[in-house]
């Protein structure tokens, strides 16, 4: 059985049963599954997480849905790679990339799926849904697919490509909304109290975001059980940047690491950034935005977590970085050219502010850092094809392929 025991107000504390809610009744605070920490350090380990599947599963103890009841489609357990090119471009000694691009649907969302449709299931919903900017929608409809269940996803007009056919294939009802992802959120909102659904991100959060955790608990564990000096992490909702801290501290609070001193810092596109413009503004009060970017996956203008990732850069001495169109295709490009990483526009964000921030000191030359990497480059190729250098084009003759070499070659090589 799964070790939550309530759903608890993180601003005025009252407590709920386990059961499809959000918002506190009294306050309106969001909702956080909470647990049985006691129980669990008297039997979780780290031997036996160790032997536990090679997915967010190996970490059932912490996550709000029994194990035995699990939607598992093999989320988590991704590759934390040792950048040494991408580390010496940028000037740190011991840089990692934490590689979510390769989850089932090709982000991290797998993750936070997995957890909630397990316990949508438990609740008795038949039908899932989710308001996306392409990621979720890909992992919801691909969860339900595994297991039965109907999914409904929502998402923007004019989301890629890629990303609607990444959630198409599995056959959901795909719903396209004209609007940004706020409009589409809103509107979801309405359906979640007119349906009975089980919507991931709105009457789900509270167990969806507990997802998340994984990324912390994965690091620390592929860290030899230690949390990393400084992370740096893509920001849309603040959801991912909050949950990855508390896991950090909540394997703490049951002995398996110590007491972390991760700096935590962000990264957002220069054209929805109402985290960062608030945190270089020196206020916890952030300012909603109209969403402008190439960033699809990060274009959330209200963030629902906003206020606590700053309390979170402000206990922990992090900073922020913001990224243009023109930076996140060249982080794109980095990430790929030093260490065969193909990540999304959210990738390439991450990949621009940990470039900015090491160059501006913000992060110790020593530090043992990561990077996460929270998506595919397939899902969003039109943004990086356009700055790619051209395909060379020949007749099968070996001469010809000489030819064009040679040319090519004095086209790129100065003379």
């Amino acid at each position: 059985m799964s070790n939550a025991t309530a759903l608890k107000c993180r601003e005025c504390g009252r407590l709920y049963p386990l059961d499809a809610r959000f918002s506190c009744e009294f306050c309106f605070g969001p909702l956080e599954a909470t647990y049985d920490y006691g129980t669990i350090a008297r039997t979780l380990t780290r031997e036996t997480i160790e032997r536990g599947p090679a997915s967010i599963w190996r970490y059932n103890a912490l996550l709000p849905a029994d194990f035995e009841s699990r939607i598992d489609i093999g989320a988590g357990f991704t590759p934390l790679v040792r950048a040494r090119n991408l580390g010496e471009a940028l000037g740190l000694d011991n840089l990692y990339i934490k590689n979510d691009t390769l989850n089932p649907t090709w982000s991290f969302k797998d993750r936070v799926v997995s957890v909630a449709l397990s316990r949508a299931r438990e609740l008795g919903f038949d039908t899932v849904a989710c308001a996306s900017t392409g990621n979720l929608a890909n992992a919801v409809a691909g969860h339900a697919a595994s297991a039965g269940l109907r999914a409904i996803v929502f998402i923007p007009h004019d989301l890629e490509p890629g990303k609607i056919v990444g959630s198409a294939v599995y056959g959901p009802t795909l719903v396209a909304v004209e609007g940004s992802y706020d409009d589409v959120n809103r509107l979801c909102t309405e359906v979640a109290d007119a349906y009975p659904w089980g919507f991931a991100n709105i009457n789900l959060r509270p167990y969806y975001s507990e997802g998340s955790k994984t990324l912390g608990y994965e690091v620390a564990e592929q860290l030899g059980w230690r949390a990393p000096d400084h992370v740096v992490v893509p920001m849309a909702s603040g959801s991912l940047f909050t949950k990855i801290w508390k896991g950090f501290n909540e394997l703490a609070d049951i002995g398996l690491i110590e007491k972390p001193q991760t700096v935590m810092s962000g990264a957002q596109a220069e054209g929805c950034a109402p985290i960062a413009t608030a945190w270089e503004e020196g206020t916890l009060n952030f300012r909603p935005v109209k969403p402008k970017t190439i960033a699809k996956s990060l274009a959330i203008g209200n963030p629902a977590d906003g206020y606590y990732a700053l309390k979170i850069l402000q206990e922990t001495g992090g900073a922020t970085a913001t990224a243009s169109d023109d930076e996140i295709i060249d982080g794109i490009k980095l990430l790929a050219e030093t260490e065969g990483v193909f990540a999304e526009t959210a990738g390439g964000v991450v990949a621009a502010g940990l470039k900015k921030l090491a160059e501006a000191g913000r992060i110790n030359r020593k530090a043992t850092t990561v990077a996460y990497i929270t998506g595919g480059g397939l899902k969003t190729v039109e943004a990086v094809a356009p700055a790619l250098a051209p395909r060379v084009t020949i007749a099968p003759r070996l001469d010809d392929f000489e030819a064009a070499l040679g040319l090519r070659q004095k086209e790129v090589v100065p003379a």
